[in-house]
């Protein structure tokens, strides 16, 4: 976590030079005066979203957690929105443009995946499982493959050996 810290500095300067880039470039193309109130305009939206994603997140996890389920795809998809409304709270041309594609659903489907798959690769397959629920296991027929572990050497809290569609959960010790 902290190797990739080093590169928040950078990365910023490299947003504030491309948000003023493309700010001059439509403030030449509509006026310094339509831009400045589209930025302004931009920015009241993303507050009001950002009130309303926090409301929408809030209830989906208590609703989830009311019925027994597991509040993972609730808490992610309500946290990609959340990031989108802040995106388009953020005075910026190029934010608010990533701020409302955060907020399309099929771009916010893809988002809440590839951070539920983050999430799943930097937390153990138990605290996975209680986030997200049990995972398929998709087995493919074939010839079979050497066992990378065998079961008097396999690692404790991983799932054993599946049948086709079966659900496997993490074991709990």
């Amino acid at each position: 976590m902290r190797r990739g810290m080093r590169y928040v500095p950078p990365a910023l300067l490299l947003l504030a030079a491309l948000e003023l880039t493309v700010f001059v470039l439509v403030g030449r193309g509509v006026g310094f005066g339509a831009a400045l109130l589209l930025v302004f305009a931009v920015s009241v939206l993303g507050l009001a979203l950002l009130r309303r994603e926090g409301m929408r997140a809030w209830r989906g996890f208590r609703a989830a957690a009311a019925s027994g389920r597991p509040p993972g795809q609730q808490v992610t998809d309500g946290l990609v929105g959340l990031a989108g409304a802040l995106l388009l709270a953020l005075p910026g041309l190029v934010t608010g443009a990533v701020g409302l594609l955060l907020l399309v659903p099929p771009v916010r489907r893809l988002a809440r995946v590839g951070a539920q798959r983050a999430t799943e690769r930097r937390v153990s397959s138990m605290v996975a499982g209680d986030l997200f629920g049990p995972r398929r296991v998709r087995v493919y027929r074939g010839a079979p493959q050497p066992p990378t572990a065998t079961p008097q050497h396999q690692p404790a809290g991983e799932p054993g050996p599946a049948i086709e569609g079966e659900i496997v959960e993490p074991r709990r010790t």
